[in-house]
C-alpha cells in the first residue's frame, strides 16, 4: 500500500515538475527549457547525469516496485510511522520542487547552455538557498527511501546526492560565476547550498 503511494507520488512529481513546467515555459517563452545536457564520456557533465539518473530511477522507481515484489526492508529503518513521515516528505518535497521552478520564472532552464545569459534569481525560495529545486528533489527521493526503506532505495539515494553535488559544484556554480561575477557571489557568500547557511562561497 505504501510503495504504492511512493509510486503515485513520483509519477504525480514527473508529470507536474517536468511535464507540466514545460508546457508552461513553452507557453511563456515559445520554449520548453531544456537543455542538451552535453558533455562526452567521463567528463563531471557526463558523471552527474549519469549518476544521478541511476539515483533517480533506483530510489524513485527501483526501489518501490521492489517493496510491492516482497524485497525485504533494512529493519532498523522498518517503522510504520517513518514510512508514513516519508509519503508526506515525499508529496511536500514534490511541491515544493514545482514552486520552486515557478519562481525561476522564463529563467527557468533543464541543463546549462553556455551562450545563455538568464536573469540571476533571488528572490523566494532562492532567498534560503541556492539551489531550491535539486534540494526539493532530493526530498522527494529521500521520502520515497523511508516510505520504502530497502538497499536499492538507500543507495539510490546515495548516488542521486553524490550526482547533484557534482551537477551543482563543477558545472552549474562555475558557470554562474562566469555569466553573473559578482553578482553571483555576492549572492553565494549570503545565501546557502542546498542547505540555509551551509555551503555558502568565499566573498573574494
Amino acid at each position: 500500500m505504501i510503495a504504492g503511494a511512493a509510486l503515485a507520488v513520483l509519477l504525480l512529481w514527473l508529470l507536474v515538475a517536468f511535464g507540466v513546467r514545460s508546457l508552461l515555459q513553452l507557453r511563456r517563452t515559445g520554449e520548453a527549457g531544456w537543455r542538451s545536457p552535453g558533455g562526452q564520456r567521463g567528463t563531471a557533465q557526463w558523471w552527474s547525469r549519469t549518476v544521478v539518473g541511476f539515483g533517480a530511477v533506483a530510489a524513485g522507481l527501483a526501489a518501490p516496485v521492489a517493496d510491492l515484489a516482497g524485497l525485504p526492508p533494512v529493519a532498523v529503518l522498518d517503522h510504520t510511522w517513518l514510512r508514513l513521515a516519508g509519503l508526506a516528505l515525499a508529496a511536500t518535497a514534490a511541491a515544493a520542487t514545482f514552486a520552486a521552478q515557478v519562481a525561476m520564472g522564463a529563467s527557468w532552464r533543464i541543463g546549462v547552455d553556455e551562450t545563455e545569459r538568464t536573469a540571476l534569481i533571488t528572490g523566494g525560495p532562492f532567498r534560503l538557498v541556492r539551489n531550491p529545486i535539486f534540494t526539493a528533489a532530493i526530498g522527494v527521493l529521500t521520502g520515497i527511501a523511508m516510505a520504502v526503506p530497502n538497499w536499492i532505495a538507500i543507495v539510490g539515494l546515495a548516488a542521486a546526492v553524490f550526482g547533484v553535488q557534482v551537477q551543482v559544484r563543477r558545472i552549474e556554480e562555475p558557470y554562474l560565476l562566469r555569466t553573473h561575477g559578482d553578482a553571483y557571489r555576492s549572492y553565494a557568500a549570503r545565501v546557502g547550498r542546498f542547505v540555509p547557511g551551509l555551503g555558502r562561497l568565499p566573498s573574494r
